[in-house]
């Protein structure tokens, strides 16, 4: 009888210590960008972001009482590299959700797989307009696709009305050939046509050219008196610096990636003046984000106390803090209850960009609104507010619109 009872102590307490071993067990969250090669800048920048909110969630106790552990991969900017890493992610990895995405192209690629795994993807840097409408209703009854990144209908109407503003009327644009400076193309041309106006010259460019003279030579025939863009950094600069071998000086107005470093500093001089729709710049105008700003050059120590991407690390950064606080809402990581908890958060979050008060709904999955979005400008090596009254109001609550953008 001693025995049996020996016997049987010892079974429960090995399953109370298996128990409590099943119950400490991570919560794995994918972290899928580009961390080398042209968009590394933003990748690298969004993943930084994302480690240090993790870091701050876990010294805290974790969701659920359970650790985060990020399980990040390189998606090389190329749609079959991410398609296979979104696989790997959900079959081998089991994240219970992935945050990440820089390249629209590689967002729609991969992103189905989550979908069809009922798992929530969060897109925090990708704006492709389409991303978050790629599972739209009444096809799909429901979708796993969020984002905390300004989307490109929010942009190119934006960018579309610097020009307007400042006089511009013979505008040209020059896109590079990706889904995202394609996709950004047709957001420009529409957002002129609502303008009553026609781009003077549309031309293309690819991923690693380096000269851009027959594009520029064609906008400056057609009398372009300012040139707008959608690329990524390396090419942006050689748009500007293709400029300046011509004698040719007009303004650079964009899309948000000629806040990218290697925009910045591939352009030096020539990069000068640009401006571009921005989320977060590098200002520690609140509390918020001088504790994100310092604790960010803290830890990783970027070249001359400047973040590669500020909009990637900030963005970064708030996805995981949404991302947590739907699973501790769902008190669970089942990804139906976690897209169920992020469509109607009961808390705010408080983050960098904005504190996030119901940024999401079952019909809408962008986080961000217009209004919620400044210009920004490239001055002395950086990115400042391209207008004092941005930045006097940068300390000021932004809240989400009630009637979003949500043109596909």
């Amino acid at each position: 009888m001693r025995f049996e009872f020996k016997v049987l102590t010892a079974s429960l307490l090995l399953s109370i210590s298996a128990g409590a071993a099943f119950a400490a067990e991570p919560i794995k969250i994918g972290v899928t960008g580009p961390y080398t090669g042209g968009s590394s800048s933003m990748g690298v920048s969004m993943r930084d972001g994302v480690r240090l909110a993790a870091e701050e969630i876990n010294k805290s106790g974790g969701v659920l009482g359970r650790q985060i552990q990020l399980v990040e991969r390189d998606d090389e900017a190329k749609n079959e590299r991410g398609v296979q890493i979104s696989q790997e992610l959900i079959n081998k990895e089991q994240v219970v959700a992935t945050v990440g995405y820089i390249n629209t192209g590689v967002a729609l690629a991969s992103q189905r797989f989550y979908q069809d795994a009922k798992i929530p993807v969060f897109n925090n840097v990708a704006t492709g307009s389409v991303i978050t409408h790629q599972f739209n209703a009444p096809e799909f009854k429901e979708s796993y696709v969020f984002r905390n990144a300004a989307h490109d209908s929010i942009q190119a109407p934006m960018i579309v009305d610097e020009a307007v503003k400042r006089g511009f009327k013979k505008v040209a644009i020059l896109a590079d050939s990706t889904n995202y400076g394609q996709l950004g193309r047709d957001d420009l041309e529409k957002a002129l046509d609502k303008k009553g106006m026609k781009a003077v010259a549309v031309e293309k460019f690819n991923i690693k050219d380096v000269d851009m003279t027959p594009q520029l030579l064609k906008a400056k025939t057609a009398g372009a008196d300012a040139v707008l863009t959608y690329g990524i950094g390396p090419e942006l600069a050689q748009i500007a610096n293709g400029m300046a071998k011509l004698g040719w000086k007009v303004p650079i107005v964009g899309s948000w990636t000629l806040s990218m470093a290697n925009y910045i500093d591939n352009s030096g001089n020539n990069g000068e003046g640009a401006r571009m729709p921005q989320t977060f710049i590098q200002d520690p105008n609140t509390p918020k984000r001088k504790a994100f700003i310092d604790a960010y050059l803290t830890k990783f120590k970027p070249k001359n106390d400047r973040i590669d991407s500020p909009v990637s690390a900030a963005q970064g950064y708030d996805s995981i803090y949404l991302l947590a606080a739907a699973i501790k809402q769902a008190g669970s990581t089942d990804g139906v209850k976690i897209r169920e908890a992020l469509e109607d958060l009961k808390t705010p979050v408080d983050g960098v960009v904005m504190t996030y008060d119901k940024p999401f709904t079952k019909d809408d999955h962008d986080a961000i609104t217009g209004n919620m979005v400044v210009m920004g400008e490239v001055k002395g090596g950086k990115v400042v507010y391209a207008y004092p009254e941005d930045q006097k109001a940068a300390g000021a609550a932004r809240k989400k619109e009630t009637a979003a953008v949500t043109t596909k």
